[in-house]
């Protein structure tokens, strides 16, 4: 049974330095024609692979709270009418510092919404210049209040670190005026270059200035620490929460569960199937007019595959994979059928395999790609 939706919305007033995902900036876009065919293919894809109550609903981007409060109020609607959830679900919605009105802010709540998780990335003035965000450091403090009042109690920010000139001081400093906000969760994130990207332009034509790969070692300890010292729990490589706020969604895809995904650009996992809808706007919406579902890719997932994806997946979490649920779901015995890259990782202290637990030790977190790249073939 499918249990998360994600809900893709890819305009943006401004476009970050470093951000790949599908997105256009918000002026001339027909954002609510484009309402208009999210609807039409939530209401086909139910049709199709219909589903009870959902446990968690994330509207990511993009920048979903670009949208005026009119078209938010729209958004809102198209959700309540065609996908099942109640005031139990888990209803994130992205946002960045300073686009949430009072008003905006009003229409997400009383739409059900009750998690909101802010693009903050740093507080450090000149970096959040360099790295093109928009908003400055005053506009966290605003946008975190503002939704506290407005009744938010679950409210989640995310930290970029190994950023071009940033220091270690300088993280420090940030993760201090994080913890001052009184939230309930975290995420942190080393910088990644990724192809398409203004980053990943000047990397190549030798103009971006990285910190290096042990001073992103070393922001990653610091921000391991710190957040076990605040009481925040690391419960998956890159996620911090206080005791029951861990993030619903993203453990959706950690424990490899299905999902739906809506929206240009969006993936889904369903019915043991990965699927990858039409990124351009024009291309998606297109598909939605003419009642096709906008898919660009299907890809039916094999058995080995699954069990791969099994171990990559569930070992970024940290309490790893379950080896009773593993041979629940594929009648195969982990420890057995990765016998050979277990003991390579367990000798490298990477890996820890106890009675019904395989997971990464904290040595294995800091190379938890080459560890994840061990269960690919």
């Amino acid at each position: 049974m499918i249990k998360a939706a994600y809900i893709h919305i890819p305009f943006c007033e401004h476009i970050c330095h470093y951000c790949d995902f599908n997105k256009v900036f918000l002026k001339g876009q027909p954002v609510d024609e484009y309402l208009d065919s999210l609807a039409e293919e939530i209401k086909m894809t139910l049709n199709e692979t219909p589903t009870e109550l959902l446990d968690t609903i994330f509207i990511g981007g993009g920048t979903p709270t670009a949208l005026n409060e009119k078209q938010l109020e729209k958004l809102c609607q198209i959700i309540k009418t065609y996908l099942p959830y109640s005031n139990e679900t888990e209803f994130t919605f992205e946002a960045n510092p300073g686009d949430l009105s009072e008003e905006k802010l009003r229409t997400l709540y009383q739409a059900g919404v009750n998690r909101i998780s802010f693009g903050v990335q740093t507080f450090n003035e000149e970096l959040l210049k360099r790295i093109g965000r928009a908003h400055r450091a005053k506009d966290v403090f605003q946008s975190i209040d503002l939704a506290k009042k407005t009744g938010f109690e679950n409210i989640s920010i995310d930290l970029i670190y190994s950023l071009p000139g940033q220091t270690l001081a300088d993280f420090k400093e940030t993760l201090a005026t994080a913890f001052s906000l009184d939230i309930q969760h975290y995420s942190g994130y080393s910088l990644i270059i990724e192809p398409k990207t203004v980053f990943y332009n000047l990397m190549r034509k030798g103009k971006l200035l990285s910190p290096g790969e042990d001073v992103e070692a070393e922001m990653f300890e610091v921000l391991m620490e710190e957040m076990e010292k605040r009481g925040f729990k690391q419960y998956e490589i890159s996620n911090f929460s206080k005791p029951g706020y861990e993030s619903k969604h993203n453990l959706t895809y950690w424990n490899n569960e299905w999902y739906y995904g809506f929206g240009a650009g969006a993936h889904s996992y369903v019915n043991g199937s990965r699927i990858s809808n039409h990124g351009p706007l024009k291309k998606y919406m297109n598909s939605v007019n003419e009642r096709r579902l906008p898919i660009l890719d299907r890809h039916k997932v094999t058995k080995v595959e699954q069990m791969e994806e099994e171990m990559f997946l569930g070992l970024r979490k940290t309490d790893g994979v379950s080896i009773t649920r593993f041979i629940e779901k594929f009648e195969e015995n982990p420890v057995a059928l990765y016998k050979n890259e277990l003991k390579a990782l367990t000798f490298r202290d990477l890996i820890q395999v106890t009675d019904d637990q395989i997971c990464l030790t904290k040595q294995g977190r800091f190379l938890g790609n080459e560890v994840f790249q061990s269960f690919l073939k």
